[in-house]
């Protein structure tokens, strides 16, 4: 059957309910319509992504990606075994002229021993559709042990195939193992509550999410002010699970490295700097349509808050050194791009960078640089992008980490 879809999404909605302290009942209700209105129109160009609700005639079968960075549209659902879907888009991204499109995630119940074949149509109509060819799909039974299931791209119709018979009555289906918005906030509660680790909320977004961001270790005179940030492209949740692992490190009374680490720096951590995307199951954007790895330029409070509170708190502590960690969707291999581009591109920023990938490579097996983007040429930076503006505006080591 063609199922509906017409739901108004969560992020959304959450953000129709929010009050900032201070505002009256009164201006929040208008607020509130106006927001509402902005939505609505919105939902009719398609720019507000629909959660996949759906069952199937024959054998029951349930589809629903209507939760927490869920994602799918259903086309149709008449057999189990021939269900035909659809990835919903972001909203229109200037910047990139597209709306971007990769990103699944979506929950199959009452399918226990059932031969399931799920075609997802408009795959060949995605973002990065070289990237299907070998990719095998993310599936999960209990949301914290996942595993690859058999996948197929068939490159004339652009149709992606998963074909997996499930052994328990309910399976998540996802692009990646996802790290959703409630586990953000577990992960900023629980690090938090470690001795020597300071939460700044340094702002909020379009849909009224925290901007948190966590200082570990105590600035002074002559320590570097370190900063990792993840996230920027919610679809790219490995980014956050490396924060986790870093947080997890760094909070390690029993690490000697750890401890070396923030006696000697300041590091300031943000897991996730684009919450509204992750709760919306967008792939590149924020809640407004901004690729924010494009908005480093010139952010706004009005499209990009993100960004925009997250460069003036940079302005205040200071930065000497930067990593922007994201996740490749072409490329099988963890490489850094650096800002040979800039400006302001020197051999002391040369060596910089060099010494950290020299660094690297001796630490971890999975870092090579051999493959990834290649350098710019002199001059010709995208200077909207994080790694390259932050590297120019205080002439520091600044990279963009893939994976």
């Amino acid at each position: 059957m063609r199922a509906s879809l017409g739901m108004l999404q969560v992020g959304s909605r959450a953000a129709l309910h929010w009050r900032p302290h201070g505002v009256s009942k009164a201006s929040s209700f208008k607020a509130r319509q106006c927001l509402a209105q902005c939505v609505a129109a919105r939902w009719e160009t398609g720019a507000t992504s629909p959660n996949g609700v759906g069952k199937s005639l024959e054998g029951g079968v349930y589809v629903n990606s209507y939760y927490d960075s869920g994602n799918i549209e259903i086309e149709d659902m008449g057999d189990a075994s021939d269900i035909k879907l659809r990835i919903h888009p972001d909203p229109f991204c200037e910047t990139d002229n597209c709306s971007h499109a990769m990103w699944f995630n979506f929950r199959m119940t009452n399918v226990a021993g059932k031969a399931l074949k799920l075609h997802f149509s408009n795959a060949g109509q995605c973002s990065f559709p070289a990237a299907w060819q070998g990719y095998q799909a993310c599936a999960s039974y209990d949301l914290e042990h996942w595993f690859r299931v058999p996948t197929q791209y068939n490159t004339d119709s652009g149709v992606l195939t998963i074909e997996h018979t499930p052994e328990c009555d309910a399976v998540q289906y996802a692009y990646f193992a996802p790290y959703t918005y409630n586990r953000h906030r577990q992960l900023i509660a629980r690090t938090q509550a470690k001795p020597g680790v300071k939460l700044l909320m340094i702002g909020e977004t379009l849909d009224g999410h925290d901007l948190n961001l966590l200082q570990l270790g105590t600035p002074g005179p002559g320590k570097p002010n370190v900063w990792i940030i993840a996230r920027q492209h919610p679809g790219e949740p490995m980014a956050e699970w490396f924060a986790d692992g870093l947080l997890e490190r760094l909070t390690n009374k029993h690490d000697a490295v750890a401890r070396h680490l923030l006696r000697d720096a300041c590091m300031y951590v943000m897991p996730n700097v684009n919450p509204d995307g992750t709760w919306r199951g967008h792939l590149r954007t924020n809640a407004a349509g901004v690729n924010l790895n494009r908005a480093w330029a010139k952010p706004c409070k009005e499209d990009s808050p993100e960004v925009f509170h997250l460069l003036r708190v940079m302005d205040e502590k200071g930065v000497d050194m930067l990593v922007d960690v994201h996740g490749d969707e072409e490329l099988p291999y963890c490489f850094i791009a650096g800002a040979e581009g800039i400006p302001g591109w020197s051999e002391r920023m040369k060596g910089l960078q060099d010494a950290f990938c020299t660094a690297y490579k001796r630490s971890s097996p999975d870092f090579q640089t051999k493959f990834g983007y290649g350098a710019d040429p002199p001059g010709e930076a995208n200077m909207t992008i994080c790694s390259n503006q932050v590297a120019q505006r205080y002439d520091c080591l600044a990279v963009t980490l893939e994976m």
